[in-house]
């Protein structure tokens, strides 16, 4: 293995006699180790030193394995993680495994199975690196391992933000409201579904949109008098204790505040539907139906929510001047939505003609860069 001749690999055991046989181990080989006593000293050595592989015992005092490997992931994405363990078992294996350990090796342990694991994580570890650098350089990161993935969600929940882009009204030129709009200063989730998709895959869907709702709610004394703020619920969020009790983060200007419910997330499945939407209307918050018009489910969610506003996606307005079909299918649902008594705004607007065909067919509430593009603070629009 000529390329991966020299690893650099940091060892990591509260048993002197252990971590000095693994540290003879590799060096035997012709790799480069390292020996920190306890996970403290890794951590701090982590931080001045890039090393290509961390082989760690999995049960030690103050700072066990998995820790060790969360606080890891916290600064660095790509290193593998080897444990090794005296006390084996299906549990411990399967966690280690699911938080991103690369392999797990069982004391007493093989001159060449250590080896082996070794050299083959120096070479992932290769491959990682350059992927994440192509990957800075032409799109999104992919999500990772678990330990990663948490410490890249905490990153981005205590650096979370809410961008607002203005709702406005044409015929009156002024802004009918603001939609909040999620963002992050961690570099690794500034795309907002990838936020999203972070909090689903580690089960912490809720704790986002309580941040969010805290986040928006902090921002609510500076938006301007008037103006309605829309903030974009997953249909689950519907259920959730602390928007239904009367102390959460917007009861105390629920009515200023539309939810707004996107029909992609299937209403079906969320158990106690109807009064909890009930419950929030009687708190004061209004419904809004997001991306009308983008699939299946939109006339199926608009039944059962009933809201007050529904957006009609910019799939069908962008372009619609050009499109007798989408004028046709904008103004079936400007016509009844006016029967229900339903408020329609159009999203995506980017040009007057789009504007100026929209108005033409019975709308008046639109969103797009045409007006103003997502900001911090509340952006004011061009008309």
């Amino acid at each position: 293995m000529s390329l991966y001749a020299k690893a650099r690999v940091l060892v990591v055991d509260d048993e002197p006699s252990v971590s000095q046989a693994l540290a003879r181990m590799l060096t035997s080989a012709g790799h480069l180790a390292t020996i920190a006593p306890d996970g403290l000293k890794a951590i701090e050595l982590l931080a001045v030193t890039p090393f290509d592989v961390v082989v760690s015992d999995l049960q030690m005092p103050q700072m066990d394995g998995l820790t060790l490997l969360r606080r890891i992931r916290a600064h660095d994405l790509d290193v593998p993680v080897v444990f090794v363990t005296g006390n084996p078992g299906l549990d411990t294996a399967i966690q280690a495994i699911e938080h991103g350990a690369f392999r797990y090796l069982t004391k007493p342990i093989e001159r060449r199975h250590l080896v082996e694991a070794v050299e083959s994580a120096a070479r992932l570890h290769v491959v990682a690196r350059l992927r994440r650098e192509s990957v800075e350089e032409f799109g999104a990161r992919p999500l990772g391992d678990r330990a990663g993935l948490e410490a890249r969600f905490e990153a981005g929940l205590s650096s979370l933000w809410v961008a607002t882009q203005p709702i406005v009204s044409w015929g009156n030129r002024s802004v009918f409201a603001y939609e909040c709009l999620l963002r992050t200063d961690e570099p690794t989730l500034r795309n907002p579904m990838e936020f999203v998709d972070a909090a689903e895959r580690l089960g912490k869907r809720a704790a986002l949109g309580r941040a969010i709702r805290r986040r928006v709610a902090g921002q609510l004394a500076d938006a301007p008098d008037q103006a309605n703020i829309f903030v974009n619920l997953h249909p689950h969020d519907l259920v959730d204790d602390e928007l239904l009790g009367d102390d959460g983060a917007l009861g105390p200007f629920a009515n200023r505040v539309v939810l707004e419910v996107t029909e992609r997330a299937a209403l079906d499945e969320v158990h106690g539907l109807v009064a909890a939407v009930a419950r929030l209307r009687q708190l004061g918050y209004r419904i809004a139906l997001d991306d009308l018009g983008a699939g299946y489910a939109g006339l199926s969610s608009f039944a059962q929510l009933q809201p007050e506003i529904v957006k009609v996606d910019m799939s069908l307005v962008r372009g619609i001047d050009g499109s007798q079909t989408k004028r046709k299918l904008f103004r079936a649902f400007a016509d009844l939505c006016r029967d229900l008594g339903t408020a329609i705004v159009a999203e995506g607007v980017e040009t007057s003609g789009e504007r100026d065909c929209l108005t033409s067919l019975g709308g008046d509430l639109f969103q797009g860069y045409l007006f103003a593009r997502p900001g911090r603070g509340f952006p004011r629009p061009t008309f």
